[in-house]
């Protein structure tokens, strides 16, 4: 039994941006704060793929602060609509932070112990099975060891927190590596991958993980397991109201899974992450219309310029091929 797990908020909310406003009024002016919350009019497909595509999916957990698309049917019976006072303690509220949204998830009541977390630029645009998300009751993923990226708006102050805990928790890799050396250097990982590990192999520690920016498949005891173990360090990066360099995130359940060896491999060409720009956006396009990939996200970023015309064709891609209405919609 396998739960999809989806946050999605109205960033053009007016009461939204007021309450926003009101503990940070200085976030309505930053930089990216427009890319992260503007509305691409698409979730839509996403419900449509979920429908089509994975038509075995037990139940859709739908996070919200309070907004419905006016579109979505409430009372579609896999469908559980989880506003932020439904799972997260009442004192992390209210929250504008991801992190602290994510960190939490574990808590939404219903949720199976096998789930899958989608940011909501991330569609699914093929035929998948169960067995691609879950194997043996263990989540599929591809491991590698890579660097992490510290760059202007990058996740890589977030990934260092991470490893940090990782770290701390898992002192000796070359254990870990003989217990799954299988699993580390396995030819599902693709050659690029294992021939990276190899390079980054030679510290004892670990410095980074491969990372796709995709759907992640996840087991609840992970969550249980890690917020038992580090409490201190989830509760303060869930107590900040945004987002912070010095917080940990969900990538950290993901890690805490490779390094436990609870993952089964499989290869991450399943899937690819646009991240958007006039250099690539053709071949988003491309990707989308001839569903060249099982899933794909749609990130949005500050190069991502004539927005409204972008969306515009991106939208047009993906009623090509989900054109029908899902069970989801009204």
């Amino acid at each position: 039994m396998i739960d999809f797990v989806i946050p999605w908020v109205d960033g053009n909310d007016p009461e939204w941006q007021k309450e926003k406003a009101h503990y940070n009024p200085s976030s309505m002016s930053e930089s990216g704060s427009a890319v992260r919350y503007r509305d691409w009019d698409n979730l839509q497909y996403w419900f449509r793929g979920v429908e089509k595509f994975t038509p075995w999916v037990n139940k859709i957990h739908f996070i919200t602060w309070g907004h419905i698309p006016s579109w979505l049917n409430t009372d579609h019976p896999k469908l559980n609509i989880v506003n932020h006072r439904d799972y997260i303690p009442e004192k992390y509220l209210p929250t504008f932070s991801s992190h602290t949204i994510e960190l939490n998830m574990h808590r939404i009541s219903g949720l199976s112990e096998q789930f899958v977390y989608f940011n909501d630029d991330m569609f699914i645009t093929k035929p998948m099975k169960e067995e691609e998300f879950f194997k043996n009751g263990l989540p599929c993923d591809t491991f590698g060891l890579n660097c992490i990226y510290f760059g202007h708006d990058s996740a890589g102050h977030f990934n260092g927190s991470n490893m940090e805990v990782i770290n701390t928790e898992f002192k000796n890799k070359k254990a870990i590596k003989k217990r799954d050396f299988r699993k580390w250097f396995n030819i599902k990982n693709g050659l690029k991958i294992n021939v990276k590990t190899a390079m980054l192999n030679m510290w004892e520690w670990f410095p980074g993980f491969h990372y796709n920016h995709l759907p992640t498949s996840f087991l609840k005891e992970t969550f249980d397991e890690v917020w038992e173990k580090y409490y201190d360090v989830l509760d303060k990066t869930s107590n900040d109201k945004f987002r912070r360099e010095s917080n940990v995130n969900q990538w950290l359940m993901k890690y805490w899974q490779l390094c436990t060896g609870k993952y089964s491999v499989r290869s991450d060409k399943f899937g690819n992450c646009f991240h958007i720009s006039e250099e690539n956006f053709d071949e988003l396009c491309r990707a989308i219309s001839k569903q060249k990939y099982e899933m794909i996200c749609v990130n949005d970023t500050p190069r991502t310029i004539n927005f409204d015309e972008k969306k515009q064709i991106v939208n047009g891609c993906f009623e090509k091929i989900l054109p029908d209405k899902s069970g989801f919609e009204v």
